[in-house]
């Protein structure tokens, strides 16, 4: 179970921050590093987070 919650966290940093460095590139010409990695992070907490109230809500 701590591994697939360790894949599911990796999958959702590696997703958040190519879409990042993505949309940098495409609207603005240009990404740095630190943007796509901290709003990536960002995502990632969030998602977390989100995760941990649903399951507390899944028991009552």
């Amino acid at each position: 179970m701590i591994l697939r919650d360790a894949a599911i966290y990796v999958a959702v940093f590696a997703a958040f921050a190519s879409a990042v460095a993505a949309y940098l590139y495409a609207f603005h010409g240009t990404s740095s590093l630190k943007e796509v990695l901290s709003t990536a992070f960002t995502g990632t907490v969030g998602v977390a987070l989100g995760r941990m109230i649903e399951r507390r809500m899944a028991r009552g």
